[in-house]
């Protein structure tokens, strides 16, 4: 046993000696995030797993803390699994290379039907754009349904020139979207549209004022509505790309307040991977619950409620 941990010590990476430790201690994440909380540092479980998988690593001041308080708790040597990370990845620019991408199918399904829709849009590829920030605000009527979605992107190049970018929407299950409507509101303007009934898929472009460049910037402001909505128990965003920060809003009618709200997450595997939630939220008196995502990774994030 000890011989397992030595050698993942010694060889790395960071995470396969950390998983190995912890199977061969038999500690379980809970129990674990309980033993860090006890020496006054808070990890949640879903950073450990995150850890232990290489999905993310410790860098701020307390996860290399709680580092320090893994390496007591599973019995290693002083420094052993802090010496395994290495300098500190580059936030900003370096962070989102555009070698992180992964493919639609990944973060959203149906598959096929979004590879037919995707065809039509020849020489408009996503791969030359980074959604860097991103904001949305959901509005849900009275009728439990979703109002309006608007959203605010800064998009940057990441290869070759570029004009436009695809938005894509799928409305829930027996949405019309034929009555989904797209509306550039800031520095863009809507392009051709293309729709499936059966998986209730949108795809739209928003065209840009001017050629983005590699490195460029631009900031794109746009709404959807969809009259054709059903009742609404949640939402999600997939990307495909790593973000510096993503924020979502969800809003209620005075008339449709839900009874719980929770966030959560689901990694890029499309929607076979297990679904994690994040946290419980809690309405404020604007009738409204958020989630702010920093260092996005490529994956589903969202809100999802209960109306009773």
């Amino acid at each position: 046993m000890e011989a397992r941990i030595a050698a993942a010590l010694r060889t790395g990476p960071f995470h396969e000696a950390l998983r190995t430790a912890l199977a061969v201690r038999g500690l379980s994440l809970h129990r674990v995030r309980h033993h860090l909380a006890q020496q006054g540092v808070d990890v949640g479980v879903t950073t450990l797993s995150y850890w232990q998988q290489g999905k993310r690593r410790p860098e701020r001041p307390e996860s290399l803390r709680a580092v320090g308080v893994l390496e007591h708790l599973l019995d290693l040597p002083e420094h052993s699994l802090t010496a395994l990370l290495g300098p500190p990845r580059p936030r900003g620019r370096a962070a989102a290379s555009p070698d992180e991408v992964v493919g639609f199918a990944a973060i959203l399904e149906p598959a096929p039907a979004l590879a037919r829709l995707l065809a039509a849009f020849d020489g408009a590829d996503d791969g030359r754009l980074q959604v860097t920030l991103q904001y949305e605000r959901l509005d849900i009527g009275p009728g439990r349904a979703s109002r309006s979605r608007e959203t605010m992107q800064v998009l940057r190049g990441t290869r070759d020139r570029t004009d436009r970018h695809l938005m894509i929407y799928r409305g829930d299950p027996g949405c019309d979207v034929g009555q989904v409507e797209v509306r550039a509101l800031e520095n863009c303007r809507i392009g051709r549209v293309r729709r499936d009934p059966g998986s209730a898929l949108v795809v739209a472009e928003l065209l840009f004022d001017r050629v983005l460049h590699p490195g460029e910037t631009c900031v794109l402001r746009y709404l959807l509505t969809d009259d054709g909505a059903q009742v609404c128990t949640d939402y999600e965003r997939g990307f495909r790309f790593p973000a510096l920060q993503y924020v979502l809003q969800v809003f209620f009618d005075q008339d449709a307040l839900p009874v719980r709200c929770h966030s959560f997450t689901r990694g890029a595997a499309g929607e076979q991977e297990p679904e994690r939630e994040i946290a419980a939220l809690t309405l404020n008196a604007h009738r409204s619950v958020h989630l702010v995502v920093d260092d996005v990774r490529p994956g589903v994030y969202g809100i999802r409620w209960e109306w009773d």
